[in-house]
């Protein structure tokens, strides 16, 4: 890793809390984001959104989720009615109780032991800013995902103004050696690149039904890889290096040992994402993954240490 050894991304290995602890905590809350720095994360891994009056805030979805949200008569949110964040105020935002799961919920099974914090409002990021400012948070980091989409334009800030937004913002906190820009929509990262070359870009990929942002099989580039071509470089390692990438951040399903082993060849870090199964954490560990990302920073503390890893 010697690319990065100037830099606070020179670890042994990455601990990143998906969403703060969401196995124990709402999601993208401030409790889940202090609970994750309390069970061992080094990362705090968030997803940012950006309202119609250009407050960056913390929100997985583009829309509102009606699984974990209520409105402020308690009433949880209809489903099929998309209410999209780049669409409202701050003001309209902050009406909303994102601390706890709808009961019966697809999610709510997933999720079965995360403890509600009724009341938890969608954090801003200058919030998490300020958390990990704290003295006894400095040897914390972050891993901020840009949420947008090329299929859905309307629903986001194009990719040159939200990159140049979340840039600003981590350049006036002064938080750029502890910052990390990562998405799924390889064009922001591209922004990212040109206009703040000292903040690390991490590429995200998956090539499952469920989302497929490579498009290994089509006729052209996908809409989501910034122009590059699977078809030109023939892997999903090569595509990144050729896209000026140093991370890349994979599903499980997509990792094996010989992508895993041509990623590390062509100078890349491997981060996978989400791993949630210690038996999974622990072969991962094995491959040689240079980070995890998890809803459970506490389990993934423990297959660590039982291997003598530290994680910085």
């Amino acid at each position: 890793m010697a690319f990065l050894a100037s830099s606070a991304w020179a670890q042994v290995f990455d601990l990143q809390g998906h969403r703060g602890a969401r196995w124990h905590r709402p999601e993208n809350t401030l409790a889940g984001f202090e609970l994750a720095i309390a069970q061992g994360a080094t990362t705090l891994e968030t997803d940012i959104a950006i309202t119609r009056d250009g407050v960056l805030v913390l929100h997985h979805d583009r829309a509102l989720n009606p699984d974990i949200t209520r409105d402020d008569q308690g009433r949880w949110l209809e489903a099929g009615l998309p209410r999209y964040i780049h669409q409202m105020d701050w003001a309209q935002v902050q009406r909303f109780d994102v601390g706890r799961i709808r009961p019966g919920s697809r999610y709510a099974t997933q999720f079965a032991q995360q403890q509600a914090v009724d009341g938890a409002r969608i954090p801003t990021l200058a919030q998490l800013l300020d958390l990990v400012r704290r003295d006894e948070h400095r040897h914390v980091r972050l891993a901020l995902e840009t949420k947008i989409s090329p299929l859905e334009p309307d629903s986001t800030p194009a990719p040159e103004p939200f990159a140049r937004a979340l840039v600003q913002a981590v350049r006036d906190a002064g938080l750029q050696q502890r910052v990390q820009i990562m998405s799924f929509d390889w064009r922001t990262l591209q922004v990212v690149q040109r206009i703040a070359p000292e903040i690390p870009t991490v590429y995200l990929s998956a090539q499952q039904r469920w989302l497929d942002n490579i498009g290994a099989g089509a006729a052209g580039a996908s809409p989501w890889t910034a122009g590059f071509d699977w078809r030109e470089h023939g892997s999903v390692p090569r595509l990144i290096k050729a896209a000026g990438g140093r991370i890349w951040s994979v599903f499980q399903g997509d990792l094996d040992d010989e992508r895993l082993q041509q990623a590390h060849d062509l100078g890349l870090k491997v981060l996978v994402w989400t791993v949630n199964d210690p038996a999974a954490m622990d072969r991962f560990v094995a491959m040689g993954v240079d980070g995890l990302i998890t809803d459970r920073p506490d389990a993934a503390l423990d297959v660590l240490r039982r291997r003598g890893i530290t994680p910085r």
